[in-house]
């Protein structure tokens, strides 16, 4: 399901949908890095791996662009921090 992590620009965020609503990242966007500010899961899926997803998909996609991440969020820190092969992407 992460590969189904698509970009809002219009809306300032990463979205995920699913059956019970859009799961989402929102972001703010400079000439090189993406900082992730706020996820949201829909209530009724929390605890489903949906924000494990939604962070591997937005991920996925932010590297694909070539920028680097400043992850405000403590869902997306802890994402990072817990599996290494997204470390490279962290702004330093």
């Amino acid at each position: 399901m992460a590969s189904s992590v698509r970009d809002n620009p219009d809306r300032n965020r990463f979205e995920l949908a699913t059956p019970a609503g859009t799961a989402f990242a929102s972001y703010r966007r400079d000439d090189f890095t993406v900082t992730i500010m706020h996820t949201e899961v829909p209530r009724a899926l929390e605890g489903r791996g949906i924000g494990s997803q939604l962070v591997a998909g937005t991920l996925d996609l932010i590297r694909g662009e070539g920028r680097k991440v400043v992850p405000l969020c403590s869902f997306v820190r802890h994402f990072i921090n817990t599996h290494a092969d997204y470390a490279d992407l962290v702004k330093r």
